[in-house]
């Protein structure tokens, strides 16, 4: 099957399946209303390869990534603190950001949190990156590991590291009056289900709250559901993303075509009534997905309708 082929079956079958779900949800409507819904959700930027910058090259991707998610109604937008430097520098952010009318809600910090002989270095780069997230008024920081070589890492040998460097990286950060949380992601010191317990288990949690990615721990071979659940008094922060395990965007999908308990999930941090900040992510695809960037948005902005979210207009 060639990759037109492929992309229009795959929209075909993403249009039938909206269509069922359009008529079943029809007879449970009459039966009850749908809860009301008070998150306002966000998208990150990386859908579109918005990443930091290199060689001192400038970014180009955000441009695409707040045309569309301003366009299809989101409530605001995270992407990494370099990429917001660089737009920064040349003086172009704040009309961009005006222009669109998309709000900055957070920004995303990866943090080395093995080594603690660059830990003074890492405070004074974090600080840094914390200061053009606070110039255009986010308000939340996204704290990730630092990706290390999985098949010969070994978690207990780092572990009273990487709870002290989170803890002091969390302190400065809240300091300069953001909330935070962990970002456990694959790939990284903070990967699998008994990490993450043994990680928030020790941490300060006053300053240091989670920001779990669903879509990877579904991934990373937990149950992204009941990780949340465990850990909800904790959640201020969250990608929104699904998991099929395909060929396409690092196995990840638009919301409702994977494994991830969505519903339960937002029912879960709606009822818990902190309203945290709930950001969609998925990854890039760009060159053969079957979707478009836009696409994917709007097959996820479509999901959440139907359960009962509400976008700008």
């Amino acid at each position: 099957m060639s990759k037109i082929q492929e992309r229009r079956s795959f929209l075909k079958t993403l249009a039938f399946g909206l269509g069922a779900m359009a008529i079943s949800d029809l007879e449970p409507a009459f039966a009850k209303k749908t809860p009301a819904r008070k998150l306002k959700i966000g998208h990150t930027c990386i859908t579109w390869g918005t990443f930091p910058p290199k060689n001192g090259q400038d970014d180009t991707t955000l441009g695409p990534a707040l045309t569309d998610i301003s366009a299809q109604g989101f409530w605001s937008f995270e992407t990494f603190p370099e990429v917001l430097d660089n737009w920064d520098q040349r003086g172009l952010l704040t009309p961009f950001i005006a222009k669109y009318g998309v709000p900055l809600r957070s920004g995303y910090i990866t943090g080395n949190l093995v080594d603690p002989s660059k830990r003074k270095d890492e405070i004074a780069r974090i600080t840094q990156l914390c200061k053009v997230v606070q110039k255009y008024e986010g308000t939340y920081i996204v704290l990730a590991p630092n990706g290390v070589k999985r098949e010969t890492y070994n978690f207990q040998e780092h572990r009273a590291d990487i709870i002290s460097a989170l803890n002091d990286y969390a302190a400065v950060i809240t300091d300069m009056g953001f909330k935070t949380g962990l970002h456990q992601h694959t790939g990284t010191c903070i990967e699998s289900r008994d990490e993450v317990y043994a990680v928030m288990g020790a941490v300060n949690t006053k300053n240091l709250r989670f920001a779990p990615d669903v879509g990877q721990l579904q991934k990373g071979g937990a149950d992204a559901a009941q990780v949340v659940k465990d850990f909800l008094p904790l959640v201020t922060h969250m990608h929104l993303k699904d998991y099929k395990g395909w060929q396409h965007y690092s196995g990840y999908c638009p919301l409702g075509m994977g494994t991830v308990d969505i519903p339960a999930i937002l029912d879960m941090v709606e009822g818990a009534g902190q309203n945290p900040d709930v950001m969609v992510e998925l990854d890039p695809s760009l060159k053969d997905g079957p979707m478009s960037p836009l696409e994917t948005v709007k097959a996820t902005k479509a999901y959440l309708e139907k359960l009962g979210y509400k976008f700008r207009t």
